[in-house]
């Protein structure tokens, strides 16, 4: 069995600000560890439920995060950024069983993490056929756009809370609650049983999983922070301008959607 996994940082137990994030502060590398020992306890979970070789995209801010020499044998890692309109799920194919995501963060807009964003900066607010959307509503998508069900989700309360009512039967972990700048988090030991134990009973039992639903014609709305970006991404094709900071774009194929929006943020 064939699992692909997209690992993200800002919705791992403990982390809390940006600093703890970014490769470059003196925080990073302690985060940096317990990111990757949370993916290491899904690993561990998906082999103990039958699976045989676990494709893993290191999907946060460079792609280049994991301690690779800390995950299993039969994981085959992705590293940085391809430029691929697959983004955070490149490595994905039709061939996996599931898809789990560990580490992630409720989007931009809500206040379930001190962190929470939708893949830039520049992006305020991000709506799918009128729905606030996350970035696990874009990949989860994409996996079913595949065939693949979205099976497990870890991260914030507020991003659990979005896939368990996006996708019904997903197997969360919330490993954290935001409280303005603040975070409660379970302890990473606890956090990491809770994985281990979660994406075992999810890949068990995959009749119960199911893809994310998919829509024939795709509406898609971007809020900027800043006017200048909205201005620049107004000259894509097909792309609307109707506001100062807003674009939006109608598609009929998710891919496209993913290609468009490759572009805009």
């Amino acid at each position: 069995m064939k699992v692909f996994l997209s690992a993200d940082m800002e919705g791992t137990a403990g982390v809390t600000a940006w600093s703890e994030t970014e490769h470059d502060k003196p925080d990073y590398p302690q985060f940096q560890a317990l990111m990757t020992a949370e993916v290491v306890a899904a690993c561990e979970g998906a082999l103990a439920a039958g699976a045989t070789e676990i494709i893993v995209k290191d999907a946060h801010h460079t792609g280049r995060n994991l301690l690779v020499d800390r995950l299993p044998a039969e994981v085959r890692v992705v590293r940085d950024w391809s430029g691929h309109p697959h983004s955070m799920m490149f490595g994905i194919d039709a061939d996996c069983r599931a898809a789990l995501f560990t580490g992630y963060h409720d989007a931009a807009g809500t206040d379930s993490n001190p962190l929470a964003h939708s893949f830039t900066g520049r992006i305020m607010r991000l709506t799918i056929n009128g729905a606030l959307a996350s970035e696990f509503t874009v990949n989860a998508i994409t996996a079913a756009s595949l065939g693949v069900p979205a099976a497990f989700l870890s991260g914030d309360a507020g991003i659990c809370a979005g896939a368990a009512a996006l996708v019904p039967g997903i197997v969360t972990v919330p490993v954290s609650a935001g409280f303005g700048p603040a975070t409660a988090s379970l302890s990473p030991a606890r956090a990491r049983a809770a994985i281990r134990d979660g994406v075992a009973r999810a890949l068990s039992d995959l009749d119960a999983r199911q893809p994310a639903p998919l829509a024939d014609l795709w509406e898609v709305a971007l809020e900027y922070t800043n006017a200048v970006e909205a201005y620049r991404g107004s000259f894509f094709p097909g792309v609307d301008y109707p506001a100062p900071r807003r674009l939006t774009f109608v598609r009929d194929d998710w891919f496209e959607v993913l290609r468009t929006l490759r572009f805009l943020w």
